[in-house]
């Protein structure tokens, strides 16, 4: 599946883009950084509720092909800014993490 599809997922709202035609593996689902660093998946989608520049680190080491904040939580301003210089996707949505990751599973992953 593209990330496109994800971010036109209605309950998603982009709040940084990234490359639309990036193919993405699958959803990772955590809140530990340090587990997070050692198993995310090269190119899948992570859903969590960590919105730090701590979480763009991870995924910048992990080459997540996207990051999704779930039950609401947004990133601050530096944070944000700092996801859109470095290209890092991140969506966000007011659903909970197993909500989330089970929509974008349905929504076609591989």
């Amino acid at each position: 599946m593209k990330l496109q599809k994800i971010s036109e997922l209605p309950e998603c709202r982009t709040l940084s883009g990234g490359d639309p035609n990036r193919t993405v593996s699958r959803v990772f689902c955590c809140d530990l950084l340090s587990i997070a660093m050692s198993k995310a998946p090269a190119d899948g989608v992570w859903v969590t509720v960590m919105g730090n520049k701590n979480t763009l680190a991870v995924a910048s080491l992990t080459d997540i092909a996207c990051i999704v904040l779930a039950e609401g939580v947004s990133l601050d301003e530096g944070t944000l800014a700092k996801a859109k210089e470095e290209g890092i996707a991140v969506l966000a949505t007011e659903l909970p993490i197993f909500d989330i990751a089970l929509e974008i599973h349905q929504a076609g992953m591989e």
